[in-house]
């Protein structure tokens, strides 16, 4: 729920800018707020794998739109009713998991984006609306400016995503790199491979990439690669730190 005229994370990311966030699989505010103050560009709220509910994912929304941090929300395969729920609560953009086809992204954008291009409802009285203080107009703009990447996640997905990217209303991918290795069968090319060939294929090249990054040196090489987001996966950064405040140093003698 951005106040008027501040710059959406949609907006920011189809200009190339490089925006850092992190990938919240947890209930817990304090996290939300922890990634605002330290200075993150996005949070990804993740309601595939993670636990969120409508009213869980509105909480972490109210809290990072208090800081003015914005919210990205991975729903689940095909959830399209709760991409629409999450947009009304004020998230700026989705996340789409296993988008297979151009067919695929045609019905992700007809449930997310507004007449003419999509049929989403429209209503200006949730959050997204400003519990409609702002005109309709105001609000088709600011909706139209809504991020959505499509996550490419088999073989089949990886060869076909110039078709996925190029179907207007899909502003970018992000390859799931741990549902790609587990479809990959044998004789495919290796997840690395099929990653090289998605990022240097003409068709995605003037879309935003986003990457998934398990550090600050994967972040790195991401960016240096070309990726405009880089989403860092904050339960693998935890349990990192976790296990390292658990090691036993050696005391001498």
């Amino acid at each position: 729920m951005s106040a008027p005229g501040t710059a959406r994370i949609g907006t920011r990311a189809r200009a190339g800018e490089q925006l850092a966030g992190a990938l919240v699989r947890m209930p817990c505010e304090e996290i939300v707020e922890m990634l605002a103050v330290a200075g993150l560009d996005f949070v990804l709220v993740d309601c595939e794998h993670g636990p969120d509910d409508v009213a869980m994912l509105r909480t972490h929304i109210a809290y990072a739109d208090a800081h003015g941090l914005p919210v990205l929300v991975r729903i689940g395969e095909q959830e399209h009713h709760l991409a629409q729920r999450a947009l009304d609560q004020g998230a700026h953009g989705i996340v789409a998991p296993h988008v297979e086809s151009a067919e695929q992204a045609d019905a992700l954008i007809r449930a997310l984006r507004y007449p003419p291009l999509g049929e989403r409802g429209f209503a200006t009285y949730p959050r997204a609306g400003r519990f409609g203080s702002v005109t309709a107009d105001q609000h088709r703009a600011t909706a139209g400016s809504i991020l959505v990447l499509a996550m490419l996640e088999s073989p089949a997905a990886i060869g076909r995503a110039g078709e996925i990217v190029a179907r207007d209303g899909i502003d970018g991918y992000l390859v799931g790199v741990a549902d790609l290795g587990a479809a990959r069968a044998v004789g495919d090319p290796t997840v690395a491979e099929m990653l090289d060939a998605v990022h240097a294929d003409p068709a995605t090249a003037h879309t935003v990439r986003a990457d998934l990054a398990g550090g600050a040196d994967a972040a790195a090489a991401s960016f240096d690669g070309g990726a405009q987001m880089v989403v860092h996966n904050l339960t693998q950064v935890m349990m990192e730190a976790f296990r390292g405040l658990s090691r036993r140093r050696t005391l001498p003698g």
